[in-house]
């Protein structure tokens, strides 16, 4: 059996911060930039457990080598996602001290169509307990069985919602998505080529509507173009397709648009963000990301007959339709959340921080990502652990190995992930075998990241120790939240 403690010493229990000095943060895809500061001030704190390395592997192993089990209070710095982790500001708490908790018509909810409406564009909104609420009412409304959903990537959660409605995903995104290496910078993009392919074969009458997403999660966080988004448009609507836009992070894809396309420098997050709603009729939102809240999301529409549908569903599922499962506290804090996120500063200091974790893995030649995405580091476990084969999780094992040795939890995004064909019931095997490092909004300063990157590199110069793992329990649906490893001897 492996021998974990082997990974780790106590320096950083002993020593976890240290004197840095902000300095030019470089980028391969974005010019030099002067020294930057988080745009905010810390008014209350929460303190943190510090643990031993013994105590982390046993920790770990009560919960099967599953960042997913593990006991919230055993974690040192807590990477494990950005949704719903974020820290809310001094507006959104006094918001929530307006919430209005009537069972119907609540004024909340009347706060945050009106913000949906001017931030995003479109005309009518369904509030809903999580983004995956949203997802499984469009699924069931437009998804009859025997359809097709192309798109730009999976994402769990999504393509089990098409699954269960009787639809099959297919991945048009463009290949540069699936290769680490490459510096393409829209890997987000969807290969046209692909797309119409996938037309011509089943028919867009087959096809409900095309799952674009922005930025693209299980690429590591990539964009897409606003070159790419238009074209996509005006195919679909050459077929009569529409697009159903995934927006949790709509605003980080805004930013690396006025960041790295040609043409949008001088544009406004805000504008850019409306423009890309602009093309798509509808969208689904996590708003525990972008929208820097610990719960809430909703679904978007342009088309009036399909939000009738719409939001008698969400009646049956979630809640009233001017409450969808939410506390009117929280869809106050939502609204000013939404408002918050297209602050340039604010974007401009969140994915700084993502630029400058990642920055410090390429210096130190830690086998990441690239280029550096929105939300997130994601290491390619595959190039780190070549020794482990894909059907022994190297990615969970390189996870389960990186919290053993500091309390940094992240979260696996490979095989594991992928989960089974939903007809034959064979693994996927994606390509791209990843940890991703995913970096909650305004929780954590540049010292913690440097303790993050102490620890990853610590790891990677240990990298052959590690060994892989087997599973020893599977759930049903969406295993890696809560399926069970044991080492391999």
């Amino acid at each position: 059996m492996t021998n974990y403690l082997s990974f780790t010493d106590d320096h950083h229990l002993k020593y976890p911060f240290r004197p840095i000095a902000f300095h030019a943060l470089k980028t391969s895809t974005m010019k030099t930039r002067k020294s930057w500061a988080e745009p905010y001030k810390i008014k209350m704190v929460e303190l943190i457990k510090m643990t031993s390395p013994r105590q982390r592997l046993k920790a770990m192993q009560a919960a099967g080598y599953n960042t997913f089990l593990l006991k919230s209070e055993d974690v040192y710095i807590d990477l494990l996602t950005d949704s719903g982790t974020s820290a809310m500001s001094d507006r959104q708490w006094a918001g929530m001290m307006l919430g209005d908790e009537a069972y119907a018509g609540s004024r909340n909810f009347y706060n945050l169509e009106k913000a949906m409406q001017e931030t995003y564009g479109y005309k009518y909104l369904v509030p809903t307990h999580q983004g995956r609420g949203a997802e499984h009412i469009i699924s069931k409304l437009l998804i009859k069985k025997g359809d097709v959903v192309p798109g730009n990537m999976y994402f769990t959660t999504t393509r089990l919602h098409q699954e269960l409605a009787g639809g099959t995903f297919v991945d048009v995104i463009n290949d540069e998505a699936h290769d680490p290496k490459s510096e393409f910078l829209f890997k987000g993009n969807i290969d046209l080529k692909k797309l119409e392919a996938v037309i011509n074969k089943y028919g867009a009458k087959r096809i409900p509507y095309v799952s674009m997403a922005t930025t693209v999660n299980m690429a590591g966080g990539q964009p897409i173009s606003m070159e790419n988004l238009k074209a996509v448009r005006k195919l679909t609507r050459k077929h009569n397709i529409r697009i159903i836009h995934d927006m949790t992070r709509v605003a980080e894809n805004a930013y690396f648009i006025k960041e790295r396309e040609k043409g949008y420098a001088n544009r406004t997050i805000a504008s850019l963000v409306q423009e890309i709603c602009s093309y798509t009729d509808g969208a689904t939102m996590s708003a525990k990301k972008d929208a820097l809240v610990n719960i809430g999301g909703f679904l978007a529409l342009n088309d009036w007959d399909l939000f009738e549908e719409a939001r008698n569903m969400v009646v049956i599922y979630e809640g009233l339709h001017t409450y969808g499962g939410l506390a009117g506290r929280d869809m106050e804090a939502m609204s000013i959340g939404i408002r918050e996120s297209v602050d340039y500063d604010h974007m401009h200091a969140r994915i700084g921080q993502v630029l400058y974790l990642g920055d410090k893995l390429i210096e130190a030649g830690v086998p990441i990502v690239h280029p550096v995405g929105s939300h997130g580091v994601f290491l390619d476990a595959s190039a780190i652990l070549k020794h482990v084969p894909q059907d022994h999780f190297p990615a969970q094992a390189l996870a389960a190995a990186l919290y053993i040795n500091s309390g940094v939890r992240s979260m696996e995004r490979g095989i594991v992930s992928a989960g089974r064909d939903a007809k034959t019931g064979k693994n996927h095997y994606p390509k791209l075998e990843l940890v991703r490092l995913t970096i909650p909004r305004r929780v954590y300063t540049q010292a913690h990241m440097d303790v993050v990157a102490e620890s990853v590199i610590d790891v990677f110069e240990k990298r052959k120790k590690i060994n892989g793992l087997k599973m020893v329990y599977e759930p049903k649906y969406l295993r890696f939240f809560q399926a069970r490893f044991e080492p391999l001897k």
